[in-house]
């Protein structure tokens, strides 16, 4: 394959394949009216048109306005992110569509419930770096513990790694939540 596109391809989306460039992660904030269906029409996009989604998470908003917040985490070269955020924007029941990863004036957080087994010197270190990520001891046995952590996806990825070869058993993680700084509403 060669880095320059065919005469046809420029400005078609069927030959996004074909776009050169590194992919990179992006979350979409997408308020929705609060209707059945909404939901399974945004999932059948990302569907129907073979993009992934790594994390979603979903909650009415506003229920005076019937409003919800749909929070979709994908990954694509930036032809694919674009015409993600377009066909978005098309679906009726979608009011606003706003790409907030990466952007200071929005902040990302997960929640993320990490099992550790561990004894010894193992279980020393696990506690040791749990303290240093602010993770808290939700339960413990003899053998293992249960952290809760809260922060941006790679902290949570970082306190994984670090977990991993101290006994890391399960990790289970709500899903990216955003929301903008400031004291504007979206």
């Amino acid at each position: 394959m060669t880095d320059t596109l065919p005469t046809d391809a420029v400005g078609s989306a069927y030959f996004l394949d074909f776009e050169t460039g590194a992919e990179r992660r992006a979350t979409f904030a997408v308020i929705v009216a609060n209707e059945p269906g909404v939901l399974a029409r945004v999932v059948g996009l990302f569907s129907a048109r073979g993009y992934n989604i790594e994390s979603l998470t979903v909650a009415e908003t506003d229920h005076a306005v019937h409003t919800s917040r749909i929070t979709i985490v994908t990954r694509g070269r930036e032809g694919v992110l674009a015409q993600i955020k377009a066909q978005l924007g098309k679906i009726v029941q979608v009011r606003q569509v706003f790409e907030v990863g990466g952007d200071p004036r929005w902040v990302e957080r997960e929640l993320a419930l990490v099992k550790v087994r561990g004894t010894g010197e193992h279980r020393v270190e696990a506690l040791r770096i749990a303290e240093i990520f602010r993770a808290r001891v939700i339960d413990t046995g003899t053998d293992s513990f249960v952290f809760e952590l809260t922060g941006a996806p790679d902290k949570i990825d970082k306190f994984e790694t670090l977990m991993r070869p101290l006994g890391l058993v399960e990790v289970s993680r709500t899903g990216v939540l955003s929301i903008a700084r400031g004291a504007e509403r979206v």
